[in-house]
């Protein structure tokens, strides 16, 4: 009990700090993005009666750096061909004990170390209760994040939290975040993605979300680089929300290839 009240008052010091530091934080860089994905394959449906396979998607993303650290956020609006809706937030700030602490923090490959925190919020139709977590859940994530200097990446990140899950046992969590520009002839490409790994509990079996983007700067062929892509999203999803694959007929081995267009502003 001491270790989750603990860890809730940091998750709660974290989401709650980057927000007080504002008015008198630098603001070093930031971006905003719209990206609007297609994709036929996606598993666990919303009920028992309905084929939720093909979802279309509008994400919003934030991300930005400051003097206190660093500041990442994005809303997912998932509907299916049913009319079946679904809304999950995630707000992950971040803070620099380099930056915070004005000393160089680094070792081996890492370039930072930084507080880590998460907050996610979902809400979705769940007419059958087929979700553990019920139709609205939040989920408070605390721990340690590391920036890592890897050749050839824009950036490269390791988090691991202790999740305080609000509807299931408590568990651990494994976050990785890239990026990874490069080129072919005198094409622009991105491919970033992340990965998630959170251990079993009592009430959900382990979980991998491996989720990539492979992009193609169409912006740059018009004189915009970075501002508008055109490409795929691959999900490559074990045991999805926590499910075992096959428990009570439900296939929760997502591999989910998505179209998608995504405009930077």
């Amino acid at each position: 009990m001491k270790l989750t009240k603990s860890l809730l008052l940091l998750t709660t010091g974290l989401l709650s700090a980057p927000l007080s530091f504002t008015a008198c934080a630098e603001t070093l860089w930031s971006d905003n993005s719209l990206t609007a994905l297609h994709g036929k394959d996606y598993k666990v449906n919303y009920s028992l009666g309905s084929d939720d396979s093909t979802r279309n998607v509008l994400t919003f993303e934030h991300v930005s750096g400051h003097s206190w650290g660093d500041f990442f956020m994005f809303a997912d609006y998932l509907r299916s061909d049913t009319g079946a809706d679904e809304l999950y937030t995630e707000l992950s700030p971040r803070l620099s004990l380099g930056k915070l602490g004005n000393r160089e923090l680094a070792f081996g490959p890492v370039t930072d170390v930084l507080l880590a925190g998460q907050l996610e919020l979902g809400r979705a139709d769940d007419p059958d209760h087929l979700l553990a977590t019920g139709p609205e859940f939040a989920n408070t994530l605390a721990g340690v994040g590391f920036d890592l200097a890897v050749p050839g990446f824009a950036y490269f990140q390791a988090n691991v939290y202790h999740r305080n899950n609000e509807a299931k046992a408590d568990n651990e969590q494994l976050t990785l975040a890239w990026g990874l520009p490069f080129t072919l002839s005198s094409e622009a490409f991105l491919y970033d993605g992340f990965l998630d790994w959170a251990s079993a509990s009592r009430d959900v079996h382990p979980s991998m979300n491996f989720t990539s983007q492979l992009k193609w700067d169409i912006g740059a062929r018009a004189g915009n680089p970075k501002k508008l892509y055109a490409g795929l999203e691959y999900v490559h999803w074990n045991n999805k929300f926590g499910i075992e694959d096959g428990t009570f007929g439900v296939d929760s081995n997502e591999r989910n290839v998505n179209l998608l267009l995504k405009y930077h502003f």
